[in-house]
């Protein structure tokens, strides 16, 4: 039962006793909580209370809330590495998931003014654009807007994304192998487009991240812009003080 005679809110308290039941293995992944009115029920507080403790849990990626299901335990998030250059393909697998992508858009394209501007090309040019859903274990992670620049570029209309990562081809055909990347990451809110494809709600957070990569030469072939949903991903960088 919560404390009624204690410094911790109520809402608090029944967010930390949930979260021991999901740490403590009480409740696993894919589970089903009890609904708000039976959690009110049982610790004799408000549902606004109640709701208020599953907001902040799911917030924090420990829950997941379907509007018209109910509220399940999440599956823990992806973490992701900042010291490497690695693909999301190469990514997900080292973390013994299946990666699976679906071709959103595959297209040439006039660049927008980002894009023109990281990859270093006149305003008439034009770039092929490579959008895909990225998925792990057959899940929607991210949403992925590939601008491409290079010689050649055309010929990547013809070639399969769905079953090929993007610099295993670019390596193997084109003879483009990524060595750098300059990438900035921040907090944002899932467009009307991102909140259909990851299968999250309106106004869900998303963790907005736009690269842009070298080549061998030192040249920028590729600029991305990519959404990943907070509640499913993280990215992790470990810092030294010398």
């Amino acid at each position: 039962m919560l404390k009624t005679k204690y410094p911790l809110p109520k809402y608090y308290q029944l967010k930390e006793l949930l979260r021991e039941k999901i740490t403590a293995g009480e409740w696993q992944p894919g589970d089903m909580l009890p609904s708000e009115r039976e959690l009110s029920e049982q610790y004799h507080i408000s549902r606004m209370t109640v709701r208020q403790a599953l907001q902040e849990l799911a917030t924090e990626g420990l829950l997941r809330r379907e509007q018209g299901r109910g509220t399940f335990v999440a599956e823990p998030k992806i973490e992701h590495g900042l010291t490497r250059l690695t693909g999301f393909t190469e990514d997900i697998k080292a973390r013994g998931l299946d990666p699976a992508a679906r071709v959103v858009r595959l297209a040439v394209v006039a660049p927008p003014f980002l894009a023109m501007q990281a990859l270093r090309i006149p305003p008439d040019a034009d770039v092929v654009l490579l959008e895909r859903l990225r998925l792990a274990n057959g899940e929607p992670i991210a949403l992925e807007a590939c601008y491409l620049y290079f010689n050649g570029v055309e010929r990547l209309l013809h070639e399969d994304f769905e079953n090929n990562s993007l610099y295993k081809i670019l390596s193997e055909k084109y003879n483009i192998s990524p060595t750098r990347a300059e990438q900035k990451i921040g907090a944002d809110l899932c467009t009307l487009h991102e909140q259909e494809l990851l299968n999250i709600e309106e106004g869900a957070p998303v963790l907005r991240n736009k690269r842009i990569t070298f080549d061998q030469w030192g040249r920028p072939f590729e600029y991305t812009e990519s959404a990943y949903r907070a509640d499913r991903y993280v990215f992790h960088a470990e810092l030294n003080a010398f």
